[in-house]
């Protein structure tokens, strides 16, 4: 080979160069197909991602409508809150006007009681005399017991005579007089004979506006006397 010519290339380093070559292409094949395999890998990342994103968007949107959801609850609650609030004023009024309404039927029926009790003092004196024989020796009042510890009072009580006998008046005046009125009336009667010997006999009558049935029939069994304020 003369000076200054290009070496010839041998069939062994044409050999050795080729296999440079191939190893080197088998490097670059693996690397495009890790390239390859990873740009899949990313791009899944990123669909994956995406569906996140997404899902996210829903849940904030849930979140946002439930928080929403909340405060008409609360406003519906509030509203709610004044309406009991109202509702417990109201009741408070209801009752405080019940009292006074008690207060002044209490009232009311202590002046009728008062009113039918004088009533019946004047109109028993002379019904007692022109239908039993009873003269009442002085007014009729009102009068307390007490027996075993126990007050007991009277609406109507006098002393008298009936048929030259001496006898006690022991009245109670009531509006309305039913059978429990009577059984009442007889249960308090019962407790006062005991102070009452020596006295007479003793005349039982319950003077009121209205009269049941039910007392008449019990009051003609226990004799007592039931007289209605229109009755003379």
């Amino acid at each position: 080979m003369n000076k200054g010519e290009p070496a010839a290339i041998t069939p062994e380093l044409y050999k050795a160069i080729i296999a440079i070559v191939d190893e080197r292409i088998k490097d670059i094949r693996v690397t495009r197909e890790d390239f390859d395999e990873l740009r899949g890998v990313v791009k899944e990342l990123a669909q994956a991602q995406s569906r996140t994103e997404e899902r996210m968007g829903r849940l904030e949107e849930a979140v946002e409508r439930l928080a929403q959801a909340q405060s008409r609850t609360e406003e519906r609650m509030g509203r709610l809150e004044e309406a009991v609030e109202r509702l417990a004023q109201a009741q408070a009024r209801t009752e405080e006007e019940v009292r006074n309404l008690a207060q002044q039927v209490g009232k009311l029926s202590e002046n009728i009681g008062s009113s039918l009790e004088d009533i019946a003092k004047v109109v028993l004196p002379g019904y007692l005399e022109r239908h039993f024989n009873i003269h009442i020796d002085d007014e009729l009042e009102r009068r307390f017991f007490v027996v075993d510890s126990e007050e007991i009072e009277m609406n109507i009580y006098g002393e008298g005579k009936k048929n030259g006998k001496k006898v006690v008046i022991l009245g109670e005046v009531k509006s309305r007089i039913y059978e429990r009125e009577v059984e009442g009336f007889i249960q308090e009667v019962s407790k006062l004979l005991p102070v009452l010997k020596g006295k007479g006999g003793v005349f039982k009558v319950m003077f009121g506006y209205l009269i049941h049935p039910s007392a008449a029939k019990l009051g003609e069994a226990q004799e007592v006397i039931l007289v209605a304020s229109y009755q003379r």
